[in-house]
């Protein structure tokens, strides 16, 4: 006769193993909310404080690219 008690032994292995992670889980997210945030004490992001709402000024590429093209076109308008 088969022995029946192998797949109940893997599934309980498996059952501590998920236990063990929610543990983990639990404490970082106890440690997380114990740590101080990132944000300043206003709370705005500092890795965004310098953007402004609207239209973003034009890349260093950007502006290249455009000055390349205001070229190439006074170029064609002259003759």
């Amino acid at each position: 006769m088969a022995q029946r008690s192998r797949p109940t032994l893997m599934k309980r292995e498996r059952e501590k193993a998920r236990m063990e992670r929610q543990k983990m889980k639990e404490a970082r997210r106890a440690d997380r909310s114990q740590r101080p945030s990132d944000r300043a004490a206003n709370g705005i992001d500092p890795d965004i404080a310098h953007i402004k709402p609207g239209p973003q000024p034009l890349a260093d590429w950007q502006l290249e690219l455009q000055e390349e093209t205001e070229e190439s076109t006074e170029g064609t308008e002259k003759n």
